[in-house]
């Protein structure tokens, strides 16, 4: 898993609530396993006027002007501002995945749904939680200025804004050791791969004919 520890990006506002993650990435899209190629069908239902369905050619559908995500002011955003309750509906992995393979590294809203939050720090996301008053703020400041980016950065638990006022975040100390190190389930497992290791070879002594296949 890539390390997260200082990102500079800017912020893409995505002004909805309740955003589910059927909406992040719908159910159609969901054959693969391999946690790429999900970015071009990021929103899916919101960001083009047709149907989408996997291995069709994203460059010819028509896009929906009137929807954030194709404003060429927020083209290359790697930070999400959204609204209560991000990521809520199904549990599946591929919204997280979507999002980190159209390029979205940091997510900040009010709320989210628990295992959307989960899988967020998993796969390599940041997901930042601030109070409604400071998320309305920052939504009048994005779409009042063209081009606002931030500094997030997770060992200092920061968020700096373009007139340098810095803003603290909370984060469970054992999900930043994993973001800052870059350790998903297996990597922190492979950290003990010597137990595993001595764990294999006892076994093979006491139960040989599990081995002998």
């Amino acid at each position: 898993m890539r390390a997260f520890t200082v990102l500079s990006g800017l912020v893409l506002p995505l002004d909805r609530s309740n955003v589910d993650t059927d909406a992040i990435i719908p159910k159609q899209f969901l054959k693969s396993v391999k946690r790429t190629g999900f970015g071009p069908n990021l929103f899916d239902e919101w960001r083009y006027l047709d149907h989408g369905e996997p291995g069709m050619d994203n460059g010819n559908r028509p896009a929906n002007p009137d929807f954030v995500l194709n404003f060429p002011r927020y083209r290359n955003a790697e930070v999400l501002l959204a609204r209560e309750n991000f990521g809520c509906g199904s549990s599946r992995e591929h919204a997280p995945w979507a999002l980190l393979d159209y390029g979205i590294r940091c997510v900040i809203a009010p709320s989210y749904a628990d295992i959307f939050f989960n899988n967020c720090f998993k796969n390599g996301i940041l997901p930042i939680t601030l109070n409604d008053d400071v998320i309305q703020s920052l939504f009048e400041q994005v779409e009042a200025q063209p081009g606002y980016s931030v500094v997030v950065d997770l060992p200092n638990q920061t968020i700096t804004d373009p007139h340098g006022e810095i803003l603290a975040f909370e984060v469970e100390t054992f999900r930043k050791h994993c973001l800052v190190n870059g350790l998903d389930d297996i990597g922190l497992t492979l950290q003990h791969s010597n137990l595993v290791k001595e764990y294999e070879e006892k076994r093979k002594l006491e139960t040989p004919w599990l081995f002998n296949r």
